[in-house]
């Protein structure tokens, strides 16, 4: 069977959530849009492309592109022509609304993919529009922009960086029951990571003992690989925070610092604990110890209305009893994750951030401690309810160590 005829088959779409939502979530979207006079939205973003239309495949390596337009109630995907067969299995969309792109745009000199997607502006009447675009995003390259505004000379362009990331800021009921699964994974990956950690055993193998459980999931429910590497170190490199495990053996004495996740549909749970391979120090005691009551008194302080300032003055005035500061943020919203990153990157708890705390948001606050010769971390990612904070793993909040 060619090409062609393959994308014209009828495929049954595998849906994670209701055709009813993802309209929704586009209702708030063009709402926002709207606000800010935009007529047309480019949506670059991995992470917002799933959000919006349920796209989710690992080809974000070329150019592809949500399109949503004020008039249209339903999104287009625009992307290479051997995943338009990806998105017929993953959006809710009618399959007229994916639109693929010939092979002959991929590694050219001559032709770009956004040249077809002016094609495409042009061809439904949006060339005269004001066009929105994720100017900082990670996957909207200098050259994207300067093919679409030299192929659009009477559009006008704003920038739309983020305005789906608030949007994912309050998650829905479903998101939230997928990020509780993700906590559960990432207890369970972190557990097998310090049980099989001892002496002699090599860092490479108990990471891969941690991502075969970031994989394998628990009984009832099934991982998949995180959106980046964990950030892993052992000994000397924990003074720095985001580097990564060689294949050295465990050697007594040592610190081994993980910060990792658990998966879920794509949805992730954080989790960051640290191991000391030998009897630790009074000190190091104390500093986990100082961290935690940190933490705890950040999650007691949770509630709605509270802004995200308070949590990190929260934290401060916790620390500054034991003669601590800490001069960067403790946490970050956090939910849908590609690479390279699982945090949502619109706010964080730290001075100065009046971001009001409201149901159904998801944070993962990170309040590490780096001294000169070694780093201290235990961390919680958490929903905000009705109540208060609730956690998404069941972890002890604790230096472990093994003698």
């Amino acid at each position: 069977m060619n090409e062609t005829m393959a994308l014209g088959r009828k495929r049954q779409p595998r849906m994670l959530f209701e055709r009813a939502e993802y309209l929704d979530r586009l209702a708030r979207v063009k709402a926002r849009m709207q606000e800010r006079g935009i007529d047309v939205l480019l949506i670059a973003s991995p992470a917002n492309q799933f959000y919006l239309t349920g796209y989710d495949g690992q080809s974000f390596y070329t150019p592809q592109m949500v399109v949503v337009a004020l008039d249209d109630e339903e999104p287009i995907w625009f992307g290479r022509k051997m995943d338009a067969v990806g998105a017929e299995f993953t959006v809710f969309m009618e399959a007229s609304r994916i639109v693929p792109y010939g092979d002959t745009f991929i590694g050219s000199a001559e032709r770009h993919p956004m040249q077809a997607l002016v094609a495409l502006i042009e061809k439904n009447g949006w060339a005269n529009s004001t066009i929105g675009v994720e100017m900082d995003d990670y996957y909207y390259t200098a050259r994207w922009h300067a093919t679409l505004t030299s192929g659009l000379p009477n559009a006008r362009f704003v920038d739309a960086f983020l305005l789906v990331n608030w949007i994912r800021l309050r998650k829905y009921d479903r998101e939230v029951e997928y990020m509780m699964q993700a906590g559960a994974i990432s207890a369970a990956a972190l557990r097998a990571a310090i049980d099989v950690a001892e002496v002699g055993v090599r860092q490479c193998d108990v990471m891969a003992e941690l991502n075969r459980v970031t994989t394998a999931g628990t009984a009832e429910f099934g991982g998949t690989f995180t959106c980046k590497p964990p950030n892993a170190m052992v000994g000397e490199l924990c003074a720095a925070p985001h580097l990564s495990w060689t294949e050295a053996p465990l050697q007594p004495d040592e610190f081994f610092y993980i910060e990792q996740g658990g998966v879920r549909h794509r949805y992730h749970s954080p989790l960051s604990r640290c191991l000391y391979l030998g009897r630790p120090t009074e000190r190091m005691i104390h500093v986990a110890d100082v961290i935690a009551e940190g933490l705890n008194a950040v999650l007691d302080r949770v509630k709605l209305g509270v802004v995200l300032e308070e949590l990190a003055e929260t934290w401060s005035a916790s620390i500054a009893r034991h003669g601590i500061e800490k001069d960067s943020r403790i946490g970050y919203p956090v939910g849908i994750g590609y690479p390279p990153t699982w945090g949502e990157l619109t706010c964080s708890m730290r001075r100065g951030d009046r971001t009001v705390l409201e149901p159904n948001m998801t944070f993962h606050c990170i309040p590490a401690i780096w001294l000169d010769d070694y780093g201290l971390v235990i961390s919680e990612s958490s929903v905000v309810t009705e109540t208060g904070a609730k956690t998404l793993a069941d972890f002890p909040r604790e230096l472990f160590h093994k003698s």
